[in-house]
């Protein structure tokens, strides 16, 4: 679907404006809250996440307030235009938290249920992924190049990436993807978002994850699949509601994957 002019102008201005939340806080030591206190799973947040949202609210707002808003830090807000903001606004805090730039702000902008715009912003290096109308590109210090994912004819000349090999998969999970894990030449782990914009830029072939939320996501879809790539859950199916994803620059491989994902 096509995006227009003022409305992806908009969109990068949102990411301009959770930057300027993030940045001062950055390599600097911050409080952490703990938002899965009394559960299994360590889930930081920090004051750079709720300025960064908080900052991209008030914009929506004030120019679209008829639009929804889906946010991991202050939940959902109701729109009537039908479309609606999806918002991480740092996915990868724990890399965040450790000093590490594999993380990103995640805006996307979701009609129908379905992403049509997406952004990935790392406001420290100052790149900017945005996938939108069936393209995907790079923008750093005002340079702007396409992205396209590379060819790969089969799993085993893959390179597969994922943020935690157990923390966020069950021991099933974790069996079938150290199963994926044998049949590709190499894995990686860590990266958060940037693992997709790694994918998009043709360094990286699949990207595998579970328990997504769609503000993990949505927005990183139209960028992958704006390079010439694929996301899907495990089963092949959309996934801009989050859950198990697989994320594929080459079908071949994607296939090959989900025989063993599924």
């Amino acid at each position: 679907m096509p995006i227009d002019d003022a409305t992806l102008k908009f969109a990068n201005r949102l990411a301009d404006a959770a930057g300027a939340a993030i940045v001062p806080h950055f390599r600097k030591i911050i409080p952490v809250t703990d938002k899965g206190a009394g559960t299994a799973l360590y889930d930081p947040v920090t004051e750079a996440d709720k300025g960064a949202e908080a900052a991209i609210r008030a914009l929506l707002k004030a120019e679209r307030p008829e639009d929804g808003i889906l946010g991991e830090e202050y939940g959902e807000q109701k729109g009537t235009s039908g479309r609606t903001w999806v918002i991480d606004p740092v996915d990868g805090t724990r890399a965040f938290i450790t000093g590490n730039t594999q993380w990103g702000t995640l805006i996307a902008l979701n009609e129908g249920g379905y992403p049509v715009l997406g952004i990935l912003d790392q406001p420290v290096t100052k790149e900017r992924f945005i996938g939108a109308g069936g393209h995907a590109s790079l923008e750093t210090d005002g340079e702007k190049a396409p992205l396209r994912v590379r060819h790969c004819h089969r799993l085993a000349d893959a390179v597969l990436m994922t943020t935690h090999p157990w923390d966020y998969f069950t021991e099933v999970e974790q069996a079938r993807f150290r199963q994926l894990s044998a049949a590709a030449r190499m894995s990686r782990f860590g990266g958060d978002c940037y693992a997709y914009g790694l994918l998009a830029m043709g360094f990286v072939d699949v990207v595998v994850e579970a328990r997504l939320k769609a503000w993990d996501i949505d927005a990183l879809i139209p960028i992958v699949e704006g390079a010439g790539g694929i996301v899907t859950d495990w089963q092949g199916l959309p996934c801009a509601k989050g859950g198990r994803v697989i994320a594929a620059g080459d079908k071949r491989v994607h296939a090959e994957a989900l025989k063993i994902l599924s």
